[in-house]
């Protein structure tokens, strides 16, 4: 049988080996996966993972539970060399080794994308996978714990600052989610207030989501101001070297939680491949997303999702290229499953198509925007679309099910507010207590 290998396991990932599942006869091909993680994150619901409005575990989906015929290897890929048709396989804990194919689709995503700016390496957290955005929350609750024992003064506003960078739909969603989640603590600590809160975002641009229409960012800037949250157009972070935040406009001041959410870029595994990319690291492919170069089509080589240059045929692309999101990624990985059972047929693949059917985004608890061409939605009923849309959109119904359980439970019991931050030393308690040998 040829051997499949899939190298990434997200959105793409995924549903291309779940639809190859569909698809494929028995014994018509064997497929692997490869993925450093063994499950698939649903990013739109991590600010709301921050924000303590869905579990965790609810927002991410198992790869062994849901990917049956196909073999799962919880390992990384650390180089691809095509010419040959081997993979190395890097597992933690153990020796690397390569693996052996016959056809290679490459859906290993993206990572967040970082300027050498002074301390963002050393104080910011990311918000892309389901770790940071437990990490973040956890972070928030706890800095309110210390906050609430402290008198007021310099120590207390820098746990309570809080500080996102980036305009784009993740950090407003997440800047939102955060701001409901801090609005809603202030009633459990009588002696803070709301204006003992700090938060801003930080954004080279003169506006935010450019995803939707200006007046659209206009009205999300205002309700964001209304609830206390301070944005900076236009501004570029300048350091963030121990905590202390410096703004190309002169301003200066502490937080103790940066979140980075400016920008992604294609998986650093590309650069130890043989395969072809372009100017900004990603892989190179055509329509019906087969790996190209200058002369031509790469045989046995496939690629989509955030990886991948896609071309969009729609005309709605930046650049010409599908942007790096999860509408697109879902649907190529369906796409490229067909072609390539398609081409293992003798058949001729298709091309990738899709429009743009609009953005929708929850800026906090019973707030969000949606936007459709002209047609734009705002407060309480984009919320509400934005729910029903995602709830309905993480693949699996018992993903489903507990997701929707989770607002249902939230409703009537309210959001729960215990941060888990020691879960990060786990031993401490025990080693702290435990008896030893005498000397």
């Amino acid at each position: 049988m040829p051997k499949i290998l899939i190298v990434g396991g997200g959105y793409a990932g995924f549903y291309t080996a779940r639809k190859l599942e569909k698809w494929l006869r028995r014994g018509e091909a064997e497929v692997t996966m490869v993925d450093p993680r063994p499950y698939m994150t649903y990013q739109p619901f991590l600010p709301e993972v921050a924000a303590g409005s869905i579990e965790p575990r609810h927002a991410v989906v198992a790869h062994r539970r849901h990917l049956k015929r196909t073999r799962v290897i919880t390992a990384s890929v650390t180089g691809i060399n095509h010419a040959e048709k081997k993979a190395t396989v890097s597992p933690e804990g153990a020796e690397p080794y390569e693996l052996d194919y016959d056809i290679i689709i490459v859906t290993a995503g993206s990572v967040s994308r970082t300027f050498p700016i002074p301390g963002v390496a050393d104080e910011a957290i990311g918000m892309k996978n389901i770790e940071e955005a437990i990490a973040v929350r956890d972070r928030l609750i706890t800095n309110f714990d210390r906050a609430a024992n402290l008198p007021p003064g310099p120590e207390r506003d820098r746990l309570l600052t809080f500080v996102v960078v980036g305009g784009g739909f993740a950090g407003i969603e997440t800047f939102g989610e955060l701001r409901s989640l801090a609005s809603y603590l202030i009633r459990h600590y009588p002696n803070l207030s709301f204006e003992d809160t700090h938060f801003h975002l930080i954004e080279a641009m003169g506006r935010i989501m450019p995803e939707v229409s200006l007046e659209t960012s206009h009205w999300v800037l205002k309700n964001l101001a209304q609830r206390g949250a301070q944005v900076h157009l236009d501004t570029q972070l300048v350091s963030a070297v121990d905590g202390r935040i410096e703004l190309s406009t002169g301003e200066s001041f502490e937080s103790d939680t940066i979140v980075w959410t400016a920008g992604v870029m294609a998986n650093p595994v590309l650069r130890n491949t043989d395969l072809p990319l372009e100017e900004r690291g990603r892989l190179r492919v055509q329509a019906d997303l087969k790996v190209i170069n200058d002369n031509g089509v790469v045989p046995d080589a496939w690629g989509a999702g955030d990886v991948s240059a896609v071309p969009d045929l729609t005309g709605g692309g930046v650049g010409g290229f599908c942007v790096p999101n999860a509408q697109h990624a879902v649907r190529q990985g369906k796409r490229l499953a067909r072609n390539v059972v398609a081409e293992l047929r003798g058949d001729a693949p298709v091309d990738y198509f899709h429009k743009n059917q609009g953005a929708v985004a929850g800026i906090g608890l019973y707030e969000g925007v949606f936007q459709s061409g002209r047609l734009a939605v705002k407060g309480l009923p984009a919320w509400v679309m934005h729910r029903g849309y995602h709830g309905l959109a993480i693949p699996m119904w018992e993903r489903k099910v507990r997701v929707f359980g989770n607002w249902i439970v939230n409703f009537l019991f309210r959001r729960d507010v215990v941060s888990l931050e020691d879960r990060i030393t786990p031993r401490a308690a025990f080693e702290e207590f435990a008896s030893r040998p005498k000397a």
